[in-house]
This record gives C-alpha cells, sequence and structure tokens, in this order.
C-alpha cells in the first residue's frame, strides 16, 4: 500500500509539471487542508466580509477547507463605530453566526490597535473621556460576543523593532500598563476566551525579547494571558526558520499557547521587513513585476517555503494551537495596496481564480 505521503508527492510532481488542470481543481475540492491537518492544529484563514455576503464568490468557494476563521477587518475598531459610543455590528453579527452554522472557531480580531481607528478617537484631547472609550469598547466588544468567540487578539502590534514598546496613542494617553488593563478588561468581559498578544517579527531576538518581557510582566501580575500570535508575514526566499523555530520553544516555555496568526508570503519586492501597515514605497514598475501571472520559479520556491513552515509547524505541532492564513486567495490579500497600492501580489496557495498553486501542495508533501 502506497503511503499518503508519497501519494502527496506524487500529486504535487503533477502540478508543478504543469499538467491536467482540471485534475488538481477536483483534487484540491477533495483534499481539505483542515481534514489533512486536523490532528495536528487548527487550520484558518481571514475571512472579508464580501465572502460573507457572497460577493467575493471565489473566496466564499474555498471556506470550506478551512475549520478556524479570522475576521480580515470586520471587528476592528473603525469598522464597527462611526461615532463615539454608536457600534454597527451587523457583519461581525454575520460573521458569528456563520461559525456558528458551520462549526467553525471564530478568533476576534483584534480589540486594541493603534491602527485602523475611527479617525475621531485620535481627536479625544482628555485623557478621562480617552480611557472611557478604551474601557467601554472593550467591554461593548468583547461582551457583545462573550461565549461566541474561541479567543481575542486583544492587544496587536504594541511593540517596536527593538522590543521596546511602541509609542502609540494608548502609550501617550494611558500610560505603558495600558496592555495589561487591556487583558484585564477583556477577561472581565468574556472570561472563556482566550486571551493573545499578536505582534509582526515577534520571532526575531530584539522583539522576541520585547514580547517576552512583556508576557513574563503580565504573568507576573497575575493576567490572564492565554497566548502569543506570530503573525508571519514573510517573504519568499527569506524564511528566518531558525529564529521561527526559536521562538516556538521560547514562547512555549512561558507555558502559553503559539498560534500563527496572519501567515503570506509575499513574492515583491520591498526594501523592509516586517507588517508596519504606515511604511509605504514609491510605485515603480520594477516594484510589480508580476502582473500577468507568476513565473514558474517563483512558484517552486514560494512552494518549498510553505512546506519547510509546515515541516516546522509539524515538528512542534504539540505547542502551536492554530496556523491561520492572511487571507483566502490571492485577490483577497492586503498585500495587492501594501506597501504600494495597486500591486499585483501572489502570497496565498490560491490564486486569484480559487486554483490551488503549487503552494498548497507542497505542504500537503509535509505530512508523514
Amino acid at each position: 500500500m502506497i503511503k499518503r505521503s508519497l501519494l502527496y508527492l506524487l500529486l504535487l510532481a503533477f502540478v508543478l509539471a504543469g499538467c491536467g488542470s482540471g485534475e488538481h481543481k477536483t483534487s484540491a475540492k477533495t483534499i481539505l487542508l483542515k481534514e489533512v491537518f486536523g490532528n495536528d492544529f487548527l487550520i484558518g484563514a481571514a475571512v472579508s466580509r464580501e465572502q460573507l455576503a457572497q460577493k467575493d464568490r471565489v473566496g466564499a468557494g474555498l471556506l470550506p477547507h478551512f475549520n478556524a476563521l479570522t475576521p480580515e477587518n470586520i471587528m476592528k475598531s473603525e469598522r464597527l463605530m462611526s461615532a463615539w459610543q454608536t457600534y454597527h455590528f451587523s457583519a461581525a453579527d454575520s460573521l458569528v453566526a456563520y461559525c456558528q452554522n458551520n462549526n467553525i472557531i471564530l478568533n476576534g480580531h483584534t480589540l486594541i490597535w493603534h491602527s485602523q481607528m475611527p479617525p475621531f478617537i485620535e481627536q479625544i484631547r482628555s485623557i478621562d473621556s480617552f480611557r472611557t472609550f478604551f474601557t467601554s469598547h472593550i467591554k461593548t466588544v468583547a461582551g457583545r460576543y462573550a461565549g461566541k468567540l474561541q479567543s481575542w487578539d486583544v492587544v496587536n502590534e504594541a511593540l517596536n523593532e527593538d522590543g521596546s514598546l511602541r509609542q502609540s496613542v494608548y502609550y501617550q494617553k494611558l500610560g505603558e500598563n495600558y496592555i495589561s488593563e487591556a487583558f484585564r478588561l477583556a477577561e472581565q468581559a468574556d472570561p472563556h476566551a482566550e486571551l493573545y498578544y499578536n505582534d509582526y517579527n515577534n520571532e526575531m531576538p530584539a522583539k522576541r525579547a520585547g514580547c517576552i518581557k512583556l508576557i513574563k510582566k503580565m504573568q507576573a501580575e497575575g493576567i490572564k494571558i492565554n497566548g502569543v500570535g506570530i503573525q508571519g508575514h514573510w517573504h519568499v526566499g527569506k524564511l528566518p526558520l531558525k529564529e521561527i523555530e526559536e521562538s516556538i520553544l521560547e514562547y512555549a516555555a512561558l507555558g502559553i499557547k503559539l498560534a500563527i496568526t496572519e501567515l503570506d508570503i509575499e513574492v515583491l519586492p520591498r526594501n523592509f521587513t516586517g507588517a508596519e501597515i504606515s511604511q509605504r514605497m514609491k510605485a515603480d514598475p520594477a516594484t510589480n513585476p508580476y502582473v500577468g501571472s507568476l513565473p514558474d520559479s517563483v512558484k517552486q520556491q514560494q512552494a518549498k517555503d510553505y512546506a519547510d513552515l509546515f515541516s516546522l509547524f509539524l515538528k512542534h505541532k504539540d505547542k502551536i494551537s492554530r496556523v491561520t492564513f492572511w487571507g483566502v486567495h490571492d485577490g483577497q490579500s492586503w498585500l495587492n495596496d501594501w506597501p504600494v497600492p495597486g500591486r499585483t501580489n501572489h502570497p496565498l496557495l490560491f490564486d486569484r481564480d480559487g486554483k490551488p498553486k503549487p503552494a498548497f501542495y507542497s505542504i500537503l508533501t509535509t505530512k508523514p
């Protein structure tokens, strides 16, 4: 009897040879990621409002691959609030209902983040008023969905690259203890939810050290923190595999869970790493080389990178709770518009037509 891993290798060779597009489309529908990795960790994706509303039918059709979803933007404060204490929950409510109806784990994203805030928030001058917003927002949003989500990214991207605390509007108004307070409030609002700190580049040594310091501080204060999220916005051919593995081990040693929360592998050139949303690059044809299609050599490198990642994740599956892709298909990816608007990026497992790329099949080969 041929082992399943050998079958996957044969399938991958078939796809990379460029044969049988009809066959590999059928295989992708038959082989669901959540079933392949179901005994290892949750397999998630960031879902958009358009996919829930069936306006993005390509993305909606791929959702059966995932047993965990994260709202890409639906639960960020700028989408929930239009004015002081004026909330709009219809999209978030529809996501909760979708997950409940389809037996899908839902992970909330995000309660406190310095970006994508309602414009009026940064105009608040009174510290007391700002604290009222901070407290009320966490209690209102986490309280509304108490018992309906598995976890919350309570605080997002609060660290600089050197591991120091970012001088965000929250830090400036409320001081460094705002992070601890956010976790306290989240636990009060939803006692059963798992509470995560989420960041990018926190697999790199300096930022990792700052993240560990932050987690240890909360643990010493008796504050509930269940896990840490490594976003996983990496670049093709440049995976920091050594640092990722070191981080898995060091975070696990703290007695908390680890999730890969926003995975994608970018293929377009840029002159900095990470995912600092405020950074921009000048538009230039040289930074957008794959408008028509992705060269086979890049597809294969991306496939190798994804396989290397999943081999590492499976090696440490006892320490990883979830692997979530930041988007369902290439057309949805935020990397099409950042750090240069309008680029054609190809960072995910499925292309713009919803067809599986070599990367999809490459991760299947990592299963023993």
